[in-house]
């Protein structure tokens, strides 16, 4: 048995404002509108079918899901997902993101967190928005967990960031950011093709925005922002840095690398990545070795893999499983099962798994603890 509990509202915002963070009686009471923030329909829906849990959308949107074992002082890890969308859709509190397998078989807390999209939370522009304002609002989130996740059962001094697409390139970002609010991230399927904008792209997409609407956008409606977007990335369907038409993303935020010495740093991607949007691994999109290089090189325990969808699911749902169990009937990279294996071998007295004492710390340890130093 597991206990779920939200919406939260974690932080407030005007539009096109900062996240501002809410006291500690707002945000423990449960009490918010359970919006998400305002979407077009998902560029995955042609794939994937339209949505059964259909969540009420507005700008009150800053909202987190927790899912834990219990509401005690047990002082769990805690693991805190970013959901994907390419920055334009998607939810934290939707109903496929429910935490309650992985929060019970693994005896975590596990926060689910939305965050503003498209021009609402990456519109660029002098004098309207600062853009960067969703990776803001991730930030706020892991603020509010430092403050409040022990009243959930949680241990703020063990808290793992993991997500996928736009939530893996929001991590890979946030690995620089000079808070230091988690120890761990696990990315999974970071568009590694799409850097963020500079300030002159963004500026002038964002130029593009304010073009197409009529009248003040402090004030339009919620649709005629959606509808503004549409026509933005139709006019701007590959922006720089991108293979895949992604108009309004973060922004380069001048943070300087930081030393990930003591963070534990896990990615991975699938076999047949971006085939839905025409493209696939061959691409170089997701699949990027140098990533763990270059995190090593900055003291982080890192390695990248392969990762198939069998493999994932195993992680989060089905922990405990033999591995082969979990991978059968899944596409899996070739070799990777004798990989996997080896590596398994190596980390199973916690010992390092990789070359220069980098060690393999989760996706492919279906034992793994998130408590293990």
């Amino acid at each position: 048995m597991v206990v779920r509990t939200g919406p939260i509202r974690y932080a407030e915002a005007d539009r096109f404002g900062l996240p501002k963070r809410v006291n500690g009686g707002q945000s423990n009471t449960g009490q918010s509108s359970g919006q998400i923030c305002p979407q077009p329909r998902s560029r995955l829906a042609h794939v994937m079918g339209a949505r059964h849990d259909v969540r009420p959308q507005g700008e009150d949107c800053l909202n987190l899901s927790i899912t834990t074992p219990a509401l005690d002082d047990g002082r769990r890890p805690v693991m805190v997902w970013l959901h994907g969308g390419g920055f334009m859709s998607g939810a934290g509190l939707f109903d496929w993101y429910d935490g309650s397998a992985l929060s019970a078989e693994g005896d975590v807390v596990v926060v689910s967190v939305n965050y503003r999209l498209g021009a609402f939370g990456y519109l660029f522009a002098d004098g309207i928005s600062p853009g960067n304002l969703g990776l803001h609002d991730q930030i706020a989130a892991l603020h509010w967990v430092q403050d409040h996740i022990s009243r959930f059962g949680g241990d703020p001094s063990q808290v793992t960031v993991f997500g996928q697409s736009a939530g893996a390139m929001s991590i890979r970002m946030l690995l620089d950011h000079p808070g230091g609010l988690f120890r761990r991230a696990i990315i999974h399927s970071d568009p590694r093709s799409t850097e963020p904008l500079s300030l002159d792209d963004a500026a002038q997409i964002g130029e593009a925005f304010l073009g197409y609407l009529d009248g003040d956008p402090r004030s339009v409606s919620a649709e005629e922002i959606i509808r503004a977007l549409h026509r933005v990335a139709s006019a701007h369907p590959i922006s720089a840095g991108s293979t895949v038409p992604l108009p309004f993303r973060p922004v380069s935020t001048g943070w300087e690398p930081r030393d990930l010495t003591g963070v534990d740093v896990v990615y991975g991607w699938n076999a047949d990545e971006m085939a839905a949007f025409g493209g696939g691994v061959g691409s170089g999109s997701f699949a990027d070795p140098e990533l763990g290089l270059r995190r090593r090189a900055q003291g982080s325990r890192s390695q990248g893999f392969p990762l198939s969808a069998g493999l994932a699911a195993g992680w989060l749902g089905l922990r405990g499983r033999p591995l082969r169990r979990v991978a059968t009937g899944s596409r899996v990279v070739p070799g990777l099962g004798r990989l996997a294996d080896a590596r398994l071998r190596a980390v199973a007295g916690g010992g390092p798994a990789w070359p220069g004492g980098s060690r393999l710390v989760g996706l492919l340890r279906p034992h793994w603890d998130p408590r293990a130093d």
